[in-house]
């Protein structure tokens, strides 16, 4: 049977966990997901788990923080005053946000914290950090 390699278009199905078990993604319900290897449109540990599979065959792989969405980087934390924000915007725990950087990119931020007139923004990936768990299903090599 042909095994998946560099170049070929795959479809995945897949679900994704943390060590404790909970998920937090599944491509279960939907399309499985389909990408080129090699193009670094997944993970780094994704893409590389999938290759060498052949269709229909099923692996569990656990893929390290640093092949995932990188280590957790206090430098992408900051620390705002509320007034630096529009006055129609009220910052609350949870929120995702846009910014625009200086090179006029958008960044999503997460405001972390509210205290007084201090709110925290977090840059991080929610999933930087994180070791993650794969179920994966290697459904067709497309080519």
């Amino acid at each position: 049977m042909n095994q998946a390699k560099q170049g070929d278009c795959v479809k995945v199905h897949y679900r994704g966990s943390f060590e404790n078990g909970k998920v937090f993604d599944t491509s279960q319900g939907r399309d499985p997901l389909e990408f080129t290897i090699g193009e670094g449109r997944v993970i780094a540990g994704f893409e590389d788990a999938v290759i060498g599979m052949v269709p229909g065959e099923e692996k569990s792989v656990k893929i390290s923080c640093e092949q995932a969405y990188g280590p957790r980087r206090e430098d992408m934390v900051a620390v705002f005053n509320s007034k630096q924000f529009p006055e129609n915007l009220t910052p609350a725990v949870g929120q995702i946000l846009q910014l625009k950087r200086d090179d006029g990119m958008l960044v999503q931020v997460m405001v972390t914290d509210v205290t007084g007139d201090q709110v925290t923004l977090d840059a991080n990936h929610p999933l930087a950090g994180k070791d993650l768990i794969f179920e994966l299903t290697l459904v067709e090599i497309a080519g």
